[in-house]
C-alpha cells in the first residue's frame, strides 16, 4: 500500500497565513489528514482490476453466446 506523508502543521500555518481562522485551519488539516489515511490504489491494484475485467468480458461473452445458441435452437430445431 502506498503511503503519503502529510505535514499538518505546515498545512495549518499556510492556511492561517492565507487568512483562515486558526480553529477552521486545524479542522481542515484534521479532515484532510483523515482523508489521506484511506487506502490508495497502486499500479498492481490497477493491473489486477484490468485482468479481472478481461476475464469478466470473456465470461459475459460466453454467457451471451450460450443464450444466443439456445434461442437459435428454439427457433431452428435440427
Amino acid at each position: 500500500m502506498a503511503t503519503i506523508t502529510f505535514d499538518t502543521l505546515k498545512f495549518v500555518e499556510r492556511l492561517i497565513a492565507g487568512g483562515v481562522p486558526e480553529a477552521q485551519a486545524e479542522a481542515l488539516a484534521t479532515a484532510f489528514s483523515e482523508a489521506m489515511d484511506s487506502q490508495l490504489a497502486t499500479k498492481s491494484d490497477i493491473n489486477r482490476l484490468e485482468r479481472e475485467l478481461i476475464v469478466l468480458k470473456w465470461m459475459v461473452g460466453l454467457v451471451l453466446g450460450g443464450i444466443l445458441t439456445l434461442i437459435l435452437k428454439a427457433f431452428f430445431p435440427v
